[in-house]
């Protein structure tokens, strides 16, 4: 159990080390505290902090800094978000007032708005789509029996396609299969839809003997509507906290921005609050990163979630504020954006 004294240079030294970067000695820190102690006291309470594995040295002479279980701690008792200023709220609304053609645009200039106000890698993921229902599905002529597959759903997103067909399917047989599916899934959610093709197949069947590969092709629209998109953007900011002990780690990092399947295993879903994860893995020891996430909410169609991947020092009181202001305006204009939709 931390003293008042302790809990004070505990709070102070990460704040000193999150805003500069240095480590701090004890007569540097007697000037920051809200207490009066000397700065003898100081050195042994910054000891005590040590030994219980709060602080840590760089170097035997160097002033303290923080380790990842001090800054488990800071985060989780110490840290109040700092209020947001006026004038940054109103760049996000500017930025945000433009007009959009669907959620997709919204959802990546996020990311990127958030990259350029932190300087860290941002990311952005969609709404959950298990409300989003199809509106139509269509097949475009190209040549040489291809064809451009074109699904459309409620929220203004479309998803297409190119496949070949088989010979022997003749334009009046893919007329009929459109016509079948289109009966029975428009209107239906996106997470029904694949069930619906599997109880009309026999149907379909009836028109073309060779209908797995139009199934197919169909299923892998439909897939690439249904899976979360995520957006990143700011992947160069990675290389600002990259050093020789981490080069390879952020080279990892920085490939899995690529895989949107392996990134959402590193963005976990959170609650209702902005939660920060600290990379405390002893096999990734090296790689100093924290990642700090929000949900935001739609007013349509569930929950998404935005984050920003930055060094472990990064100053957590002034990104949480910007995180969780930044969700209330993004949740803003995702509920204008759909209330104008609908109407």
């Amino acid at each position: 159990m931390l003293t008042d004294r302790q809990l004070s240079i505990l709070k102070a030294i990460i704040r000193n080390y999150t805003d500069i970067g240095q480590p701090i000695g004890s007569k540097k820190l007697q000037e920051q505290l809200p207490i009066h102690v000397s700065s003898a006291t100081i050195r042994n309470e910054m000891a005590v902090l040590e030994r219980q594995g709060y602080l840590m040295k760089q170097h035997s002479s160097s002033g303290r800094i923080p380790s990842l279980r001090g800054y488990r701690y800071y985060v989780d008792n110490l840290l109040k978000p700092d209020k947001v200023d006026e004038n940054v709220i109103n760049n996000i609304r500017k930025s945000f007032n433009n007009e959009f053609s669907k959620v997709d645009d919204i959802v990546a200039l996020s990311a990127r708005l958030l990259s350029q106000m932190t300087n860290y890698v941002a990311f952005s993921l969609k709404p959950e789509s298990r409300d989003v229902r199809i509106e139509g599905f269509r097949l475009i002529p190209l040549h040489n029996h291809q064809v451009v597959g074109v699904l459309v759903t409620n929220d203004g997103s479309v998803q297409n396609q190119t496949f070949t067909i088989p010979d022997g399917i003749h334009g009046d047989e893919l007329e009929a299969v459109i016509r079948i599916i289109n009966d029975e899934i428009v209107g239906l959610p996106l997470n029904e839809v694949n069930d619906k093709l599997i109880e009309i197949l026999p149907k379909i069947t009836n028109y073309v003997q060779q209908s797995d590969g139009l199934i197919k092709t169909f299923s892998q629209i439909l897939d690439q509507a249904l899976r979360e998109h995520v957006y990143v953007s700011g992947k160069s900011n990675l290389l600002d906290f990259a050093n020789d002990d981490n080069l390879e780690q952020v080279k990892s990092l920085y490939s899995l921005f690529d895989c949107s399947v392996d990134l959402s295993k590193l963005i976990e879903r959170t609650g209702s609050d902005v939660e920060v994860t600290i990379n405390d893995n002893d096999e990734d020891d090296s790689l100093d990163y924290s990642l700090v996430s929000a949900t935001y909410d739609d007013g349509n169609h569930g929950h998404g979630l935005i984050a920003i991947l930055g060094p472990t020092n990064m100053p957590y009181s002034k990104m949480i504020g910007m995180m969780d202001t930044f969700r209330d305006e993004l949740s803003r204009r995702l509920i204008n954006y759909y209330q104008n939709f609908n109407e």
